[in-house]
This record gives C-alpha cells, sequence and structure tokens, in this order.
C-alpha cells in the first residue's frame, strides 16, 4: 500500500517560506518534497503504511518547529 499527504504550510511572508524550507529539505530525504509557492510551504508525504505516515508527518513538523524557532 502507497499513502500519500499533502501539508500546506502558511507564512507570514515569502522570505519566511524560503528559508524554513531551505532548513528542513535536509531532513526530508526521499520521504517528504516540497516546494513553495508564494508565502507557503506545499509538502507531499509518502509512505509506506499508516504508522510510518504519522511518524514522518510528526518528524516533518517538528523540524518545521524548530526551524521557525531559531528564525525568530
Amino acid at each position: 500500500m502507497k499513502i500519500s499527504c499533502t501539508v500546506v504550510l502558511d507564512f507570514t511572508d515569502t522570505e519566511s517560506a524560503r528559508m524554513i524550507s531551505h532548513a528542513t529539505k535536509i531532513d526530508n530525504m526521499d520521504f517528504v518534497k516540497t516546494k513553495i509557492k508564494g508565502k507557503q510551504i506545499i509538502a507531499t508525504i509518502t509512505s509506506s503504511s499508516v504508522s510510518s505516515m504519522l511518524h514522518t508527518l510528526d518528524d516533518y513538523l517538528a523540524c518545521v518547529s524548530v526551524a521557525e524557532t531559531v528564525g525568530e
């Protein structure tokens, strides 16, 4: 089974979206594909199971949270 999830993250400005995307890109590997659209990061996550999807989504959002905190 293949599972995919798309997460759209809205930021206050384009520069914030770009910086957070850049900061989290190294951890994405093949599981998370991201693109920037204006002030948004659009992340598509793929996985082979529900539990793996939840784990990957949790990790990705934790990395975004850390990047946001460091960037303040």
